[in-house]
């Protein structure tokens, strides 16, 4: 079962096995079908624009390839406070929480996504969210061509379950640890990781839609064991 959360296979019939047995391939073909379902449904920011061209500033520093795929960084315009990662390099940061955070707290978040992928993570929460999605009428296909039949409608409810899935406390921990370790790599400041968790605590965990703001440990936990991290390292 590896990192799959048993609990998001229950009921899912025969479709769980398929689930299970996902190629990377394959999980990289689903993850480009549902990233481009989340870019039709939401207002990427202009790239001339503030925001995309301050994401770009942020990022900067941060991995260009994640696995050896190419990162695509993109701003959606939502006053949601949330980001996520998917494992063909896509990474969505909400204007909300571009709003909500200074440089240094949007790089230790954008850190974190980029670990639940580079962990596997994120393999696993795609199965899980495929397994109990619309798209797991394919449990009898195989294949990337397969997956590419995938409609509309499916590959956005496969993108939303995905979205809104929630990581494992062990998972969102490593994916910390990752932020942390590669600001260090980078020589970037880790500040941002205590204050930008201590923000995100501040918003009122589990009040919105964001799985970012649902996180479990909670976040004030999350801000404190990032704070003795760094007054470790001195």
């Amino acid at each position: 079962m590896g990192n799959v959360d048993p609990t998001g296979l229950m009921g899912a019939g025969g479709s769980a096995y398929k689930a299970l047995s996902l190629s990377d391939d394959e999980i990289v073909a689903m993850s480009d079908e549902s990233c481009a379902a989340m870019d039709r449904k939401n207002t990427i920011a202009n790239a001339a624009g503030a925001y995309a061209t301050r994401l770009a500033t942020v990022v900067k520093a941060m991995p260009s390839t994640i696995n050896g795929k190419p990162a695509d960084y993109r701003v959606y315009m939502t006053k949601e406070v949330n980001a996520w990662a998917m494992a063909n390099g896509c990474i969505r940061v909400y204007s909300g929480l571009m709003d909500l955070m200074n440089d240094d707290e949007l790089r230790g978040v954008i850190g974190h996504e980029i670990g639940h992928v580079a962990l596997g993570h994120s393999k696993s929460r795609m199965q899980a969210a495929y397994a109990t999605s619309a798209a797991r009428a394919l449990a009898s296909a195989s294949g990337i061509a397969a997956v590419k039949t995938l409609t509309e409608s499916q590959a956005g409810d496969l993108a939303e379950k995905f979205v809104h899935a929630q990581f494992s406390q062990a998972q969102e921990r490593a994916a910390d640890d990752y932020s942390f370790d590669l600001l260090t790599s980078r020589k970037l400041e880790r500040k941002g990781l205590v204050t930008g968790f201590q923000k995100l605590a501040g918003q009122g965990e589990g009040q919105q839609a964001g799985a970012l703001l649902g996180s479990h440990p909670p976040s004030a936990e999350r801000a404190a064991r990032m704070q003795e991290r760094l007054d470790s390292a001195g």
